[in-house]
């Protein structure tokens, strides 16, 4: 997407990515589960799920990316988790605990590192990067709100449902963006990225993501984010020329080491608190 974006405009290359991951999902809901609606009581809430998840996080994320390289960016994203466990707690759908607020504290200590190296400012790198911290947090309250409503909807209508209201909440900003571009972004290699992270990273993975957090919860999928920062470092080096500074590294090490921290506090609800609930059975399975 870093290269992309180079000729993409941000919010308008998030909006075509995601409108295809739309219509993958709408027609795999059809084929897994033979209807594509949601009950009514459910379409608001989901719509501003979706708004959160897919659309503010989404043009945050593409707009922070834009003035940011791709390493800096997924390692401010690894502090996901920290999010997530936040609302989590709030929600008592999991368990307060010491631990977990110590491991916060030293993941906010590699955040601050990683963002005072870009330097704390309003424009530019440094605005890049406030952003994409503001991304992380939106995507995190989003895997921990997401979480109840797994008791009605199996994870691929609830995944399918969030993307189409993230594409709707980024079509008028997306168009806007694409239609004063000056620069020709119908390239192979722009469409393939669309194509790539359409079909594969924005819709198939959210289905595994879903259906994982009803299994595990969403502060235990969140903890595996730290995954994507050290991947995204090494390919960014190889493929984008990055060069990877020693801030970066240590300030990677430090949000990973506060989320090590955190799972060690006690998993499940607090005593009286909501347990995540197991999903629908897709249907065949």
């Amino acid at each position: 997407i870093k290269s992309a974006i180079a000729t993409v405009p941000p919010v308008g290359f998030a909006f075509l990515r995601f409108s295809l991951a739309a219509v993958v999902m709408l027609g795999l809901l059809r084929w897994r589960e033979g209807s594509i609606g949601l009950p009514r009581h459910l379409v608001i809430p989901v719509a501003f799920l979706g708004a959160l998840g897919f659309g503010v996080y989404q043009e945050l994320w593409a707009l922070g990316l834009a003035t940011t390289s791709a390493g800096t960016s997924s390692l401010l994203l690894a502090a996901t988790p920290v999010f997530t466990a936040l609302v989590a707690v709030a929600m008592r759908t999991e368990q307060a605990h010491a631990v977990q607020f110590a491991g916060i504290a030293v993941s906010f200590s590699g955040v601050g590192l990683i963002i005072a190296a870009e330097g704390l400012t309003f424009s530019g790198v440094g605005l890049g990067a406030l952003m994409t911290i503001a991304a992380a947090a939106c995507w995190g309250s989003y895997l921990a709100l997401s979480a109840p409503f797994l008791a009605e909807l199996s994870p691929v209508r609830l995944t399918t449902w969030a993307i189409v209201s993230g594409a709707a909440f980024l079509a008028l900003p997306g168009t806007v963006q694409l239609a004063a571009s000056d620069v020709p972004w119908v390239a192979p290699a722009a469409v393939g990225s669309i194509l790539f992270s359409g079909i594969l990273a924005a819709a198939i993975a959210n289905v595994i993501v879903f259906r994982a957090i009803a299994v595990v919860g969403p502060s235990s999928v969140a903890n595996l984010q730290f995954l994507v920062p050290a991947l995204t470092v090494i390919l960014a080096a190889i493929f984008l020329g990055e060069r990877i500074a020693p801030i970066q590294l240590v300030g990677g090490a430090v949000i990973v080491a506060g989320i090590m921290i955190a799972r060690r506090a006690p998993v499940g609800p607090p005593p009286g608190g909501r347990r995540v609930p197991e999903p629908p059975p897709l249907m065949g399975t």
